[in-house]
């Protein structure tokens, strides 16, 4: 009844926001498979560090296994990053050292896949955390 040739305008906007956010870490047309391991090891570095300071785990977090990792170039370099992410034996207030051992007793073990998008300038040493989303494994 009077949608006219679009149907309804609201319909289509909710349609094409839910398309975005599914879609988002879906690898992104102008993302490439990422060459440059030191700086995907800052970038994951940067994540790590964001990543725990934001989190109210006891223990801290580090990267289990990367499972993807693409980069765009814009006026910076921006990272599109897929983790597996593990708790390590290590307290959160004792130390920051992410090369702590995995926790090894089943009731302390927790994992996370996380995806996440990192906008760098990585020639003055600048990282942006511009979207993340953890799920836990």
């Amino acid at each position: 009844m009077g949608a006219g040739r679009w149907g309804n305008p609201l319909l289509l906007l909710v349609a094409l926001a839910l398309a975005v956010r599914l879609g988002q870490f879906q690898g992104w047309s102008g993302f490439q498979q990422s060459m440059s391991w030191k700086n995907v090891n800052s970038t994951l570095n940067f994540f790590m560090e964001t990543f725990n300071n934001n989190s109210n785990d006891s223990y801290l977090f580090r990267v289990d296994k990367l499972l993807r990792s693409q980069v765009q170039l814009t006026t910076g370099v921006e990272y599109l990053v897929s983790v597996k992410i593990g708790r390590t034996k290590c307290k959160r207030n004792i130390t920051n050292n992410l090369s702590c051992p995995f926790q090894s007793k089943k009731k302390l073990q927790k994992s996370f896949i996380c995806d996440f998008l990192v906008y760098t300038v990585p020639w003055i040493n600048h990282y942006q955390l511009w979207n993340n989303s953890c799920l836990e494994a």
